[in-house]
């Protein structure tokens, strides 16, 4: 039994590794910063709690495995809160870039500001 715990394990581990990888090429290969969000958020906070749950497992019993909770769910609540502020300034940096977005619906709130 303890093998095949440590056999997942690892193979959680890898897979997050690999999506944390993904994630990382994706922030460098995409050409702007709103194309960058996706991978900067998505992937990169799957992987990690990929890779905590695999450290998890192979930890099992020690009392650092606490402390692996608290980083994942730090990251669960912070990882959207930081996207959304990032995502607000990229939009207003790149605002010259026309057709960039489907749906603007932040240009609709910069009328309702400009006429109060």
């Amino acid at each position: 039994m303890n093998a095949v715990l440590n056999v997942i394990a690892a193979t959680v581990i890898l897979v997050g590794a690999l999506l944390a990888l993904t994630a990382a090429i994706g922030i460098v290969r995409f050409p702007d910063t709103l194309s960058r969000m996706h991978s900067a958020t998505k992937p990169q906070v799957v992987g990690l709690i990929l890779v905590l749950i695999g450290a998890v497992i192979r930890l099992r019993g020690n009392i650092d495995i606490w402390m692996l909770v608290l980083v994942g769910l730090f990251t669960i609540l912070t990882a959207p809160v930081i996207a959304h502020m990032v995502g607000r300034v990229a939009y207003r940096e790149q605002r010259g870039r026309d057709g960039l977005l489907a749906v603007n619906e932040m240009a609709d709130d910069e009328l309702d500001q400009e006429d109060d």
